[in-house]
């Protein structure tokens, strides 16, 4: 067990990576897999095996405890888990680590779990759905992933000029037709997120449960749903292959008290300056929770509604609140 284990944010990069692979060694196994990627594995129990891809940075940058999620879904519930860590952008496009899932496949790896949980988001989210392939059968959790960087299937995503160097024409290529061998596939994605919403649509397999999650183009949605511990939910749920529309829809619901996302939210409807759906968005969050913000946006929306006059002192402090 690794209950307890922390890393500490005062590392540097090269030292936070020699503590992970302490870590690693001490409670399970740490592989170099070439100059970039590594692998953590910590063995548990053969009920469930969650596999997840991230990047250096987001560990750092969005763990309390500067460990992979994995770590902090798995160890209370005794399954096992499989990080893949990379340090680059790179979409995980590496011969070593092709290498490394086709020695899991030839030695029956995944087939000692009675459930194996792939997750990630983004670039790795990309990686997840890619590599699942390797666990015919599996769940796979995806937050606004890629389909491809490839010119010939996404040429119109420019978000990401240095990617265009990378082959994306090899093995583990192609995530939505790799995605074809998992039994179930949640894929959340923010709609007017342009480019993230053309991705989600290539996911077209009968077993992708399309959930979309409105965050009017601020992102962070993997920051929500790691802050209100939803990928923990969604992870229990897949694992007790209960991964359904509506159980999805049922857990997701939770952003609706979550203030950060209702922000975004309110941003979204006021950038369209429609003052009708900003007094029914403000009074439906105020019968929840009592927010200034959402307050002094429907009094100054209903206003311009006609339907009480104009506060100047709470229309000040609206513009205040948009500033």
């Amino acid at each position: 067990m690794v209950a307890g284990a922390t890393i500490s944010t005062e590392l540097s990069n090269a030292e936070w990576w020699d503590a992970l692979r302490g870590v690693g060694n001490e409670h399970g196994s740490f592989s170099n897999l070439g100059r970039h990627h590594a692998a953590v594995f910590v063995e548990q129990s053969h009920k469930v095996l969650f596999v997840g891809f991230e990047t250096a940075f987001g560990i750092r940058s969005g763990s309390e405890t500067g460990l992979p999620i994995a770590f902090d879904i798995s160890e209370r519930r005794n399954w096992s888990h499989l990080t893949i860590l990379t340090k680059s952008q790179n979409w995980f496009r590496d011969e070593n680590l092709f290498r490394f899932f086709d020695r899991l496949v030839d030695h029956a790896f995944f087939d000692q779990f009675d459930r194996v949980v792939f997750y990630g988001a983004g670039m790795c989210g990309y990686a997840a759905a890619a590599f699942s392939v390797a666990s015919p059968g599996a769940s796979v959790l995806l937050v606004s992933p890629q389909a491809s960087l490839d010119r010939k299937v996404a040429g119109w995503d420019t978000r990401f000029p240095s990617a265009r160097r990378i082959d994306f024409g090899s093995r583990y290529a192609n995530a939505p037709r790799l995605l074809d061998a998992a039994e179930t596939a949640l894929l959340v994605f923010d709609p007017d997120e342009v480019e993230d919403a053309m991705h989600a649509s290539l996911f077209n397999g009968d077993n992708v449960i399309h959930q979309r999650y409105r965050r009017g183009g601020a992102g962070a949605i993997e920051a929500d749903l790691r802050n209100m511990s939803l990928i923990s939910k969604l992870t229990d749920t897949a694992s007790q292959d209960r991964l359904t529309p509506g159980e999805a829809a049922r857990i997701l619901r939770a952003r609706r008290s979550h203030v950060p996302y209702l922000r975004a939210l309110l941003s979204r409807v006021l950038a369209e300056d429609r003052p009708a759906l900003t007094a029914r968005l403000c009074r439906a969050v105020l019968a929840e929770q009592p927010l200034p913000r959402f307050r002094q946006h429907l009094e100054r929306a209903e206003a311009q509604l006609g339907l009480r006059p104009a506060d100047p002192d709470t229309a000040a402090a609206a513009r205040r609140d948009e500033a």
